[in-house]
């Protein structure tokens, strides 16, 4: 029997289903050092707007990661709009605010004072404050609403010769880790089951995402667990990435992702903390057990933001100097917690 989400995409805000009906032109961000969930999203909103009749630009700060260059249509994300289309609509997908955009923004200034906003989000941390904002943090992914978003909007999930399924299963396995994460609900295994339905291929996307690494990543991983931490009596877990693990494994920047998962494995661990150099700057990803820290507390300190159990923040201090301050503060929330 195939999988039905009408029902399931009632949740989609009549006044977003509004919004996309009719517009000519939409300019599609995700945020900076984008993941699979703002690149699979802001893909599918493009293919949403098309086989609406619309254009679709899909933008990203920075070149796309290697590592996701198997998404169907990744090869359109362009670096900046396109100066000769007269923009109608700005959508940000999985971005917690305008600033998370990245230097695009900063690139195009005017364009983006000038467009009306639509905010398409699954981030506890966006308090929804720019432009039409649909949040749902109970969504385990930007492209699991987005899923909802094209049902509600007729487009069949199986469009653009299967594209759209693809990207959005993308986005899902990847927030979910193969739906291994307690972010996992009835509702992203249904959507999940009508994306598989549509063609999405779920064993592939896994397999790309999280079992398949090249050989520089793999020596990376090796270093950074090399600086494996305890403190607090193994309450809080942290390994630091430098500028010179790069250097010395041959490794991109994007390769780090998965480091942080690896060390939320530490079985007694609150709080798992990857802190990253960025010359003056440091950027901090979190994991915390349910039941125990909330990470948006943590993060938010910082003035990042995210999820419950997952969340980052980019500390305007250099590596030695954030690593004191978040490690201070992780432990104080860990130790705050009663089992």
């Amino acid at each position: 029997m195939p999988v039905d989400l009408r029902t399931l995409a009632a949740v989609v805000p009549a006044a977003v289903v509004a919004r996309f009906r009719g517009v000519r032109a939409a300019l599609v961000v995700g945020h900076e050092d984008p993941d699979a969930d703002a690149l699979g999203g802001a893909l599918a909103i493009g293919l949403v707007v098309e086989a609406l009749g619309g254009r679709a630009t899909v933008a990203a700060a920075e070149p796309v990661p290697a590592v996701y260059g198997f998404l169907p249509g990744v090869e359109a994300v362009v670096t900046d709009p396109d100066p000769a289309v007269a923009y109608e609509l700005l959508v940000m997908c999985d971005c917690g605010d305008l600033s998370r955009v990245g230097a695009i923004r900063e690139r195009n200034r005017e364009l983006f004072e000038r467009l009306p906003v639509l905010s398409i989000d699954h981030h506890a941390s966006n308090d929804g404050a720019v432009g039409l904002a649909w949040i749902d943090p109970a969504a385990a992914a930007t492209c699991e609403m987005v899923a909802l978003l094209a049902t509600r909007l007729g487009v069949p999930l199986g469009a653009a010769d299967g594209r759209l399924a693809a990207a959005l299963m993308a986005g899902i396995v990847m927030d979910t880790a193969t739906f291994a994460h307690p972010n996992t609900t009835p509702r992203t295994l249904l959507v999940a089951a009508a994306l598989l339905e549509a063609g999405a291929p779920l064993s592939d996307t896994s397999r790309r995402l999280y079992r398949t690494k090249p050989a520089a990543q793999l020596r990376l991983f090796g270093r950074v667990l090399g600086r494996l931490e305890e403190h607090a009596g193994g309450l809080v877990v942290a390994a630091t990435l430098e500028l010179a693990d790069l250097a010395g494994t041959g490794a991109l920047a994007e390769y780090s992702e998965g480091i942080i998962d690896l060390l939320s494995q530490a079985e007694a661990a609150e709080v798992a903390l990857l802190l990253k150099e960025q010359g003056a700057e440091t950027r901090v990803s979190i994991r915390t057990r349910p039941g125990g820290v909330d990470a948006t507390r943590l993060a938010g300190k910082w003035g990042g933001g995210g999820h419950a159990r997952a969340a980052g923040a980019t500390v305007q201090l250099p590596l030695s100097d954030a690593r004191a301050a978040v490690l201070a503060e992780a432990v104080r929330l860990a130790r705050a917690v009663t089992r």
